[in-house]
């Protein structure tokens, strides 16, 4: 489960068990509980404050827990609801944001990492990959929101109709992440990047944040039915 340390004016939210590198940290439901619950102790802090992600090991995160939903298929809409919480909440979220891509970020994994302010990935291993076109899986109307409104029209097209998968350069060149470290750099590089900027929180960045992304933020709000492709990997 994922597990919350401090570093000066830095929260670190680990995505992943603590002492474990094998876990693809796949979206769980108590997953997700255990999440937003972390992020309400971030917000409860006072005083400049960011907040970085990261995980250990080769995977940052594979996204939905499809073991899981498939054993519950009766509950998947309101599932997609509650995985849509999180980009949302992180979207506009009080403390300025920076993801740390340790390794594989694939699905709505790599949406996670998309709705943070900043990204940074590790230079040498690992892939941000939206692999719903190789799995016959169509995107809900709020994580295609979430992408086409957070990349560039033609990096969203190339990214989710082809499922390519971006190394750290490719992801650069394409915008999705903003720079790249080696593993061993790569938790200073965001820390110091969150550092940098949390003196910004203020009461105004959430207002900023609603703004800039008002209208992913509407379509994440869109509840998942049947008749709007509720699904994706």
């Amino acid at each position: 489960m994922p597990y919350l340390e401090r570093d000066g004016d830095v929260f670190v939210l680990h995505l992943c068990d603590e002492g474990k590198t094998d876990s693809d940290n796949r979206f769980h439901p108590d997953w997700i509980d255990r999440f937003h619950a972390l992020l309400d102790t971030v917000e409860a802090s006072e005083g400049p404050a960011a907040l970085v992600t990261i995980a250990d090991g080769k995977f940052y995160s594979n996204g939905l827990d499809t073991d899981w939903l498939f054993a519950n298929l009766d509950q998947m809409h309101g599932y997609l609801d509650r995985v849509h919480t999180m980009f949302s909440r992180l979207l506009a979220f009080p403390l300025p944001t920076v993801a740390a891509i340790n390794g594989h970020a694939f699905g709505a994994g790599a949406m996670l990492a998309t709705s943070h302010d900043f990204r940074v990935m590790r230079a040498d291993r690992g892939f941000y990959c939206l692999p719903e076109v190789q799995l016959g899986m169509p995107f809900t109307v709020g994580m295609n929101a979430l992408l086409t409104e957070r990349l560039t029209n033609q990096v969203a097209v190339h990214a989710m109709t082809t499922g390519h998968r971006y190394d750290a350069d490719d992801a650069i060149a394409s915008g999705i992440v903003d720079g790249k470290a080696t593993a061993e750099e790569l938790r200073d590089t965001a820390l110091a990047r969150a550092a940098e900027l949390a003196g910004n929180r203020k009461p105004n960045l959430p207002v900023i944040k609603r703004a800039l992304h008002a209208k992913a933020l509407a379509g994440l709000a869109v509840p998942n039915t049947t008749d709007n492709l509720a699904f994706a990997g």
